[in-house]
């Protein structure tokens, strides 16, 4: 039996108005560091308290390539006497923040693909963290995009998530459960990173990306991207966790504790990661009967340049160009699982009919998607 054939009709991509720099960024996190060293001086002194040690851009740019970062709210993170972003709750009556910011990803997401939420079956929310357990995301997004009919889920991979969120769309189109599935992903990273943290306090930033899939005998923009194939891995590490939940109320001596924020070991992670990403690209394009010099592209989740820069280079066999692997974290930073949908949105238009490229995130988990298309 021939599998429906499916493909990415539109892309969006909704970015706060916040930016923090780096050079913003060390001068509220090296003030928190003489506010903190001062204030536990004596057990310093004793050898009690390691004192924390200052940041600086060139450190932070040259750790990871990160040059800026996009957030919800910029005057909490830059508080020294806070380090956290203020985020006001709303009332269950409004629409919550993030909801808000996945209907204006998908709103533009649909204009590109020449579609309205009428013809929407189904939405799909794949982000590192919901900001409520239930109802679900989904189904919200689903109420305030005007769906009348449809359904919905949440779904969480971490970093991972936008392509597992691709399987699953690309699935439940090819089985005849939805003509057309929109996968969204509002990350609101700075609210889960420790700002206090010199080995993480620049990772993260804030971002929306969507993406929707129909039919391809359905399809009708003139941006197309025929999926290819799927691919997902998933093994199990501690060396990326948060460990923030319902449960933490149920034990005080873990309220606010170091655990329930994102914490990882990027050394370990890198030696892991890298070298299982290149070799499931590679292994996936050759079983759809291509090689390294078919790709044209590589939309990779942007969390570390050092990381992409090895990746690519491993799965081609020779350093890559910045068109080979487009970087977009030197002004989003980490956006967790948008951005390699972010890379991809911004970075696929001079591509022509024919030329074909990989869609792949990776991360906590740990877990690894790729999603080979095909431009129409």
């Amino acid at each position: 039996m021939t599998q429906q054939a499916v493909v990415i009709s539109g892309t969006g991509l909704w970015t706060p108005q916040e930016t923090i720099t780096n050079e913003e960024l060390v001068v509220s996190f090296n003030r928190y560091v003489e506010l903190y060293n001062a204030r536990h001086a004596a057990d310093i002194e004793a050898g009690r308290v390691e004192p924390l040690q200052p940041s600086s851009a060139e450190f932070i740019e040259k750790a990871s390539g990160i040059r800026q970062r996009y957030v919800l709210n910029k005057d909490g993170v830059l508080d020294p006497e806070r380090m956290a972003p203020r985020i006001a709750e709303r009332s269950d009556d409004e629409m919550s923040v993030q909801a808000e910011m996945g209907v204006k990803a998908i709103r533009q997401a649909l204009d590109n693909a020449g579609r309205t939420p009428a013809d929407v079956d189904a939405v799909l929310v794949a982000c590192s963290n919901m900001q409520r357990a239930y109802p679900a995301m989904a189904i919200e997004i689903q109420h305030y995009l005007g769906m009348e009919r449809g359904w919905g889920y949440d779904m969480n991979v971490a970093c991972s998530a936008a392509t597992f969120g691709l399987q699953a769309a690309v699935d439940a189109i090819r089985t005849g459960s939805a003509r057309c599935v929109v996968v969204v992903n509002p990350e609101i990273c700075s609210a889960h990173l420790a700002w206090e943290d010199r080995d993480c306090h620049f990772i993260f930033g804030d971002v929306a990306t969507a993406l929707v899939l129909e039919a391809k005998d359905a399809a009708t923009s003139d941006n197309q991207w025929e999926v290819l194939g799927t691919r997902l891995q998933t093994k199990f590490s501690n060396n990326i966790r948060n460990n923030f939940g319902f449960l933490n109320r149920a034990d005080e001596s873990g309220v606010g504790a170091r655990d329930k924020l994102f914490r990882q070991e990027g050394r370990k992670v890198f030696k892991d990661v890298c070298p299982m990403v290149a070799e499931q690209i590679s292994g996936h394009i050759a079983d759809l009967g291509m090689t390294a010099e078919d790709l044209r592209r590589m939309w990779l989740h942007q969390a570390n340049l050092g990381m992409n820069e090895f990746i690519a280079r491993r799965v081609l066999g020779r350093p890559a160009t910045r068109e080979d692997a487009p970087v977009i974290l030197d002004e989003y930073a980490n956006t967790s699982s948008a951005g390699s949908i972010i890379a991809f949105h911004k970075h696929n238009q001079d591509m022509q009919s024919g030329d074909r490229g990989v869609i792949c995130s990776f991360g906590a988990g740990y877990s690894i998607g790729s999603v080979v298309v095909q431009k129409r």
